[in-house]
């Protein structure tokens, strides 16, 4: 499966993983002590919805654009509001032509103590993300692969922060570098929040990256998967996860609110759905 950013800007997934992405930071700043955002595979940090990656595919017609057109009553509107400030901020003559990748999500939020790391190993993803951000002082653009941040960049000297982990699922044995990444990097910085994205396609590898998760020991493993449509019997993308490690403890609930809506919103056929259960509890062994 390939998902590099260019080609799915804006789709469902990006609405749920970024919307989680923004409840999390937004949590981050209640507290006046500096944090750091580490984002392992950043992408280019700014989509045109109209060039030639996006506009090929136009999922993003059923992702942010059915988002910008809907109604949502007041609970949800609220939790949104955040995430769809943004979205409009990026486009404003009021049509939606852009959309902010995570990094460009991350850096409308972050106050002027915090900071960002942001890695993206493709040589002209990397390039493009530099320019985006060049003589920003908040935002560090690293071109090397992920991977490695979830050793050589923990702990943040913050001592407080997110490490979101969205890798392209181009090649195969994500899930287990999913594992052994966060494995890693929970021994540096057991205290981060970490935030884990996959894509619903293939339910019995799903089953073993949950399983292989619960093996881990490591504490407060929350799960979310966003379904638009029951399994397909061609491979496809049929569903959005997400692990949150060490989730702000109002996100459970938040999320109870929120996905009963975006999977009604988002949904592409029959049996669309939503899951959020604990992988692990907050005890080691639980």
């Amino acid at each position: 499966m390939n998902y590099r950013h260019a080609y799915h800007a804006g789709n469902f997934a990006d609405v749920i993983k970024h919307i989680i992405l923004t409840r999390i930071i937004l949590y981050l700043q209640r507290k006046d002590q500096a944090f750091r955002v580490v984002d392992t595979h950043a992408g280019v940090g700014r989509y045109d919805l109209h060039g030639t990656e996006a506009g090929k595919t136009g999922e993003w017609q059923s992702g942010i654009g059915r988002m910008l057109d809907t109604k949502f009553d007041a609970n949800v509107a609220d939790l949104i509001k955040p995430y769809l400030h943004i979205v409009r901020a990026e486009n404003t003559d009021g049509a939606i032509r852009h959309y902010p990748g995570s990094p460009m999500i991350v850096r409308h939020l972050l106050r002027r103590q915090d900071r960002l790391s942001a890695l993206e190993l493709h040589p002209y993803d990397a390039k493009m993300l530099a320019a985006l951000f060049e003589s920003d002082v908040q935002v560090r653009v690293i071109p090397l692969d992920g991977w490695l941040a979830l050793g050589a960049h923990l702990p943040p000297k913050e001592k407080r922060g997110l490490i979101l982990v969205d890798p392209p699922f181009e090649v195969a044995g994500e899930f287990d570098r999913m594992v052994e990444g966060l494995i890693k990097a929970y021994k540096r910085f057991s205290g981060g929040t970490y935030a884990l994205w996959y894509p619903v396609k293939d339910l019995p590898e799903i089953k073993r990256f949950v399983s292989a998760l619960h093996a881990t020991g490591i504490p407060k493993i929350l799960r979310t998967e966003l379904m638009i449509r029951g399994p397909s019997q061609e491979p496809r993308l049929d569903g959005s996860g997400m692990i949150i490690v060490n989730p702000p403890f109002t996100l459970e609930a938040e999320l109870r609110t929120l996905l009963p809506a975006l999977s009604k919103v988002l949904s592409d056929g029959q049996n669309a759905g939503f899951l959020l259960d604990w992988i692990r509890g907050e005890q080691v062994g639980a």
